[in-house]
């Protein structure tokens, strides 16, 4: 492969880690094994039966759970200790043998992107969950794993139009995380007035006389 092909093929499996990582590894080692691609060595362990029926098993798991509001949310954020590390191991295993160098860089860069890409999905879904019908969650789930099917087929056939595409989503993402981290603060507050009122707002009693004082009076 050349440069092209490999910076494409080292971040756009950093970045598919990030949304959906075991779609990202059954797209790859089905490619590899059918032989539509050549994958580089630190990748050929992907074409393993193994490796991918662990993956599917894990996909299939995952594609229910990620429609489920509520639920979406806290799988990501188990998640969140699979995907990024799982990146940018990916990542470095694309670069082939081209030096540990090379190798340590691509996972750092490829670490970092995923842990981008991750925090825009489950911080996009925590948002979306906040609306009471589940169609809008369920649609942006199947488009998530649409768009890593698309994206990795077209890094790996049309390298330079990922790289192009994949800045403007970096630049996107840049621009959309502290939109994100600030709906979520709010998510947290209105969730933490909700549970700590008690969800009762009685106001205090007032003293009343008992007749014995009126009587007095």
């Amino acid at each position: 492969m050349d440069i092209s092909h490999t910076i494409a093929l080292t971040m756009g499996v950093a970045w598919a880690s990030g949304i959906n990582l075991y779609a990202a590894i059954l797209v790859l080692g089905y490619l590899g094994t059918t032989g539509n691609i050549d994958l580089p060595p630190g990748l050929e362990l992907l074409t393993d039966p193994m490796v991918m029926l662990a993956a599917g098993t894990m996909y299939c798991v995952e594609f229910f759970t990620d429609k489920i509001p509520g639920v979406d949310t806290g799988w990501d954020a188990i998640s969140t200790f699979i995907r990024i590390p799982a990146g940018a191991v990916l990542a470095a295993g694309a670069v082939g043998d081209v030096g540990q160098a090379a190798q340590l860089a691509a996972g750092i860069a490829g670490g970092t992107l995923a842990a981008g890409s991750h925090a825009t999905k489950a911080g996009t879904r925590m948002l979306i969950n906040t609306s009471p019908e589940p169609f809008t969650n369920w649609f942006t789930s199947v488009g998530e794993d649409v768009a890593v099917i698309a994206g990795l087929w077209t890094a790996l056939h049309h390298p330079v139009l990922f790289i192009v595409l994949l800045v403007l989503f970096i630049l996107l993402m840049i621009w959309l995380l502290p939109k994100l981290w600030r709906g979520i603060k709010k998510v947290f507050a209105w969730l933490g007035k909700l549970f700590g009122s008690g969800g009762t707002n009685t106001p205090p009693a007032r003293d009343v006389p008992d007749r014995d004082e009126k009587r007095q009076t």
